[in-house]
């Protein structure tokens, strides 16, 4: 941590003898925000240390963005010149904070007046020093602390020594010189950090994903918003409180896409709406057959009655028929025949999407573009936002547009849909997006999700990264749901909804919808592509099992919260264990799942019962919450059998046997 530039070297001051170092939270050493929650307490520490052995003092001076003023608590030492202190949250809204350090030049002389007088020695001069420290605070107090100053004075020296030292070592000195130190050899530690407070469903949150055409009941015919409300009974029964759409904007004509991503589509066919754009408009317009922005702002208003909200996807991309290729073709790519190139993935061709060139020398005006459409959608009640592909566009114009939208509207959620290498995946984290998606997909053996888990919840992504769990996607079908069948369907969303505080799946999850293009992690006869009816009764849907756990994680603070994880020692390699505790231990919530969707297993678990605030030598209960069953434990090794077919997972709500409200007598 560098220290605060000074020009000390001309100044008849000298410059502070502290240092400041490691000051944490940080992300980079203070380059981007760490993240926490309305409600929160941010804990901040750092090493602060000087030569000798003379006293310091430290605060945490922090503000919200928009105050004028700072506010300060004060740190306290915790071992080898650690120092740590908090704040509260309190708004949703971005506060900065740093650490200012001082010597602590009364606590200093209090410590050595202590020693000597302890000793037996004299120490008339030490209290003639320690009354002239008293005085030159003295000088900051207001009228009515200087009449208090004088007492005290006065009746220091109203007496012997032994009278001197109690009342200068006395609570009410101790108060006023606490309000009124000296600060003189301050420092403080920079840069200042900041902290972004996000609303507390960024970090608690289940969200369902669907495509809006497909809600309807009539076959090869777009559903439109107004059937959409008539499919929110469901969507909450079964606990989902965000309801994302893919794409919503009119999709274009030119090279549409037919059934199954074929290249000439046929009449009826309604297109990919990513391939975003037509003479309808661009991004500011609804496609016709979803309906009007009447329909929209009903649905938007039908969901928040729910306390649902709808969240948009923000596709960065156009179709060759979008408004922008005409007014604004500078803003693409051109080939050199002057043509606008359309977007490969090798092998891949999107024949009917245009990327956007960020590079162009007209790039300010790409960017406040697409700034207006973001604030567009929040005019009209939208406030979360799940970016598609954002790995393909600059990082840093993510840091300014997510940065430009939160100083208005500090209240929008941006999801970062990025299936990337770690590194981008991260930074764009870092950059400011309120979720990320992860690899939490494709991890499917006890090992390495126990590994990436505390990679994501114990280490320093911890600080900027909230993973956002989706089993599977409109993009992905990952193979472990197409062999394991209802069993997968299971334990993945249980392992997606209680690892993680913020989750999701895609519509067709609940049907145990799983038929792949052969040979791909991909849905065969994808409503990427075409219209679908949904029979949401099916036989072997799992919506009553989704609703349950939902209404578990609402009705347990532990499951709530991101970072509260931790793994139990457990016996067998395809049975994982794990749990969340609430920092009281008021709930405690331990989970078991098999990870292997095709046979049964039998596991021996063991839990920190003293962590947990139990007695191993007492009994406590283990209530499983999706049978109802109650358990009597004792000790901190148990033995469980978790069957696919019949019982793929576990939830355990720990407490003690003897709780107030069980411990009074039976006759």
């Amino acid at each position: 941590m560098m220290l605060e530039q000074q020009d000390w070297w001309n100044s008849s001051v000298p410059p502070s003898p502290i240092l400041i170092e490691n000051v944490q939270p940080a992300v980079d050493g203070g380059r981007y925000p760490v993240k926490r929650e309305v409600g929160d307490r941010l804990e901040v520490s750092a090493d602060i240390f000087r030569e000798g052995h003379e006293k310091i003092a430290a605060v945490i001076k922090y503000r919200a963005i928009d105050d004028a003023g700072w506010s300060e608590v004060e740190m306290v030492h915790i071992d080898n010149d650690r120092w740590a202190g908090e704040f509260p949250l309190e708004r949703n809204t971005r506060y900065r904070y740093m650490i200012e350090a001082f010597p602590d030049t009364f606590g200093s002389w209090k410590s050595d007046l202590r020693k000597k007088f302890d000793a037996g020695q004299d120490v008339a001069s030490e209290l003639i020093e320690g009354g002239a420290i008293v005085r030159e605070a003295q000088g900051r107090a207001d009228a009515t602390d200087i009449a208090r100053f004088d007492q005290l004075l006065l009746a220091a020296n109203a007496g012997d020594q032994a009278r001197s030292v109690a009342v200068l070592l006395g609570e009410e000195v101790g108060e006023l010189m606490h309000r009124y130190r000296s600060r003189e050899g301050w420092i403080h530690s920079v840069p200042e950090m900041t902290v972004v407070v996000d609303r507390v469903r960024a970090r608690y949150a289940a969200w369902y994903s669907m495509f809006p055409r497909s809600a309807g009941t009539v076959p090869g015919q777009s559903a439109t918003f107004r059937d959409v409300i008539d499919q929110l009974p469901r969507i909450e029964k079964m606990g989902f409180n965000v309801l994302y759409f893919t794409p919503i904007h009119p999709i274009g004509t030119t090279n549409r896409k037919g059934k199954n991503n074929t290249l000439n589509a046929q009449p009826g066919d309604p297109g990919v709406p990513y391939a975003i754009g037509s003479e309808a408009g661009g991004h500011d317009a609804l496609e016709p057959g979803l309906g009007t922005f009447d329909d929209f702002h009903a649905l938007v208003e039908a969901a928040a009655a729910r306390d649902m909200e709808i969240a948009l996807d923000v596709a960065i991309q156009a179709s060759p028929d979008h408004p922008w290729t005409k007014e604004h073709p500078e803003w693409f790519y051109i080939r050199p025949d002057g043509t606008i190139k359309y977007a490969e993935n090798p092998p891949k061709k999107y024949e009917d999407i245009y990327p956007l060139n960020f590079q162009n020398e007209h790039w300010r005006s790409l960017w406040e573009e697409l700034k207006r459409v973001i604030l567009f959608w929040v005019g009209h009640g939208v406030k979360t936002f799940r970016v598609d592909n954002p790995h393909t566009k600059p990082t840093i114009f993510w840091e300014w547009l997510i940065g430009e939208v939160q100083r208005e509207h500090p209240d929008v959620i941006f999801l970062s849909e990025a299936f990337t290498r770690p590194k981008v995946m991260h930074a764009l984290a870092k950059a400011g997006f309120t979720q990320s998606y992860s690899y939490f997909t494709w991890r499917n053996f006890k090992q390495e999700m126990t590994e990436y888990l505390i990679e994501l919840t114990q280490g320093p992504a911890k600080e900027y990264m909230r993973a956002n769990f989706f089993p599977n996607t409109h993009d992905i079908l990952p193979y472990i749901l197409q062999e394991g069948g209802r069993p997968a369907f299971i334990s993945r969303v249980t392992l997606a909804a209680t690892l993680s505080s913020v989750y999701g799946i895609y519509s067709g999850y609940e049907l145990c919808e799983n038929t792949p293009v052969p040979g791909k992690e991909e849905y065969l006869n994808s409503e990427k592509y075409e219209y679908k009816v949904w029979d949401w009764d099916r036989p072997g849907n799992i919506s009553q099992f989704i609703s349950v756990l939902n209404g578990i994680r609402d009705a347990h603070p532990a499951l709530q919260e991101y970072d509260n994880l931790e793994f139990y020692p457990s016996t067998h390699d395809s049975i994982i264990a794990y749990g969340k505790r609430t920092e009281n231990n008021s709930d405690m919530i331990v989970v078991l799942v098999n990870m292997d969707p095709f046979q049964g297993h039998e596991t021996l678990f063991t839990l920190p019962l003293q962590d947990m605030g139990l007695d191993p030598a007492q009994p406590y209960r283990g209530t499983e919450l999706l049978s109802g069953d109650t358990i009597m434990w004792t000790g901190e090794t148990h033995h469980w059998h978790l069957d696919p077919q019949h019982n793929p997972v576990a939830i355990f709500a720990i407490e003690s046997w003897l709780r107030q409200d069980y411990a009074e007598p039976c006759y």
